[in-house]
């Protein structure tokens, strides 16, 4: 009864290792199609209203696709393409953007409203329990 239940975890195991070494060498070897949606799809078509550079056919967005395509033909990683993407047109071209000091306020604003709201609240809820 102890070796079966002791083979059953050791079994456990080891198929949580492999899925772990296939799931990491499936992105290891990711197609450059697959590489090309997922950086475009991070970065905004400058021309478009909020659309992505992977779904959009402007000028602008086929210029940056070839871009991209020309420097994952250079090996180049993602986030070198990205950096040098954002270096040449600047931190709105991304949809996420980057947590740094010019942009702490936007990251940290929507929870300033959340926490004045609150108090507001809870103003109103003590006002009305008073009553």
């Amino acid at each position: 009864m102890k070796y079966s239940l002791f083979y059953s975890h050791i079994y456990l195991i080891l198929f949580i290792l492999i899925i772990v070494f296939i799931s990491t060498g499936l992105e290891a070897g990711t197609t450059p199609k697959e590489k090309l949606k997922n950086i475009t799809s991070k970065l905004r078509c400058m021309t478009c209203q909020n659309q992505t550079i992977y779904d959009s056919d402007a000028e602008f967005s086929l210029t940056i696709k070839d871009l991209i395509k020309e420097k994952l033909k250079n090996n180049e990683s993602e986030k070198e393409i990205v950096d040098f993407i954002v270096n040449r047109y600047g931190e709105y071209i991304l949809f996420e953007p980057k947590m740094s000091k010019q942009n702490i306020f936007l990251w940290i604003f929507p929870f300033i409203i959340l926490a004045i709201s609150l108090v507001f609240l809870i103003i109103r809820i003590k006002k009305n329990t008073d009553k």
